[in-house]
Formats: C-alpha cells, sequence, structure tokens
C-alpha cells in the first residue's frame, strides 16, 4: 500500500455513514435539483452559449436550404440526356442533401428544446430516469437531455 505510507497513514475508507451522507446530500451527482445548485451567472453563461449556437445552426439552416433550392433548380434544367445511372446519382446525391437539412433542423430543435428545459429549470437532467446529465456530457453537447447510460441504452435499441 505504498499510499498509506505516502500519506503517513491508512487509506481513506468511506464508512456506511459517510456513504449515507453523500447520499443525502443534494448534488449534481446524486440528483438534487441541479437548477437551485446553478448560480443565476452560470445560467445566463449557459443561455448565451445556447442562444448563439442557435442562431448559428439557424443561419447555418437557412444558407443550406437556399443552396438545395438552387442545386435543385440548376438539376431540373441540366436533366436533359441524362441516362438511369446520371439519375440515380442525382437522386442519391439529392437525398443525402436533404439528409444534411433534415439533421441541422433537428439540431436547432435540440438547442430550442434545451433552451425550453433551462428556462423550465430542468437542464441537465435526464429526460428518462431524472439524474443529472454529467458536466462532462453537456459540456461536449450541451442540448443533450440524457445522462450517458439512457442514451447509451438508447443507441443500443
Amino acid at each position: 500500500m505504498p499510499a498509506a505510507k505516502a500519506t503517513g497513514g491508512t487509506p481513506a475508507k468511506k464508512t456506511v455513514a459517510t456513504k449515507k451522507a453523500a447520499v443525502k446530500k443534494p448534488t449534481a451527482s446524486t440528483g438534487g435539483d441541479v437548477a437551485q445548485q446553478r448560480s443565476p451567472e452560470e445560467t445566463e453563461q449557459i443561455r448565451a452559449q445556447l442562444t448563439e449556437r442557435l442562431e448559428e445552426l439557424r443561419t447555418e439552416y437557412s444558407q443550406t436550404v437556399t443552396e438545395l433550392a438552387e442545386i435543385q433548380r440548376d438539376r431540373l434544367t441540366d436533366s436533359a440526356g441524362d441516362d438511369q445511372a446520371d439519375t440515380g446519382s442525382k437522386t442519391l446525391e439529392r437525398e443525402q442533401e436533404i439528409t444534411l437539412a433534415n439533421t441541422m433542423h433537428e439540431r436547432v430543435i435540440q438547442v430550442e428544446h434545451a433552451l425550453e428545459r433551462l428556462d423550465a429549470g430542468s437542464y441537465g437532467m435526464c429526460e428518462r430516469c431524472g439524474k443529472p446529465i454529467p458536466a462532462a456530457r453537456l459540456a461536449a453537447f450541451p442540448s443533450a437531455t440524457l445522462c450517458v447510460d439512457c442514451k447509451q441504452l438508447e443507441e443500443r435499441r
């Protein structure tokens, strides 16, 4: 036990009483009210980040839809003499572009939902199990609505 010798004592063990006290203490890791633990400054910082991201996504989505409309117009005028392979390739490209636009739209909806949850005080809590979403997950994906465990279960289905 090198750790015990380095500190000059025995390794720290959590007793049953310590564990129970930790469970009763409302913290983000034990399912306490995350909104009450977040300072108004932190809430506003999160709101500002989400709002900025929402505007970026809306702009990107708008540009993509405009570009798709232009590409579609060009394809209609440039399809004379296409064989089956050309038609198939163009159809595949169009479907991929539409999928990309739909994905962007879904991201806009996710950020809007995150802002609604922030206003309601449920931001940072898993929508399925009610446990807090780890801060690292929210930092990586601010519009997350599921904790890591629930997200993994959803992806397995």
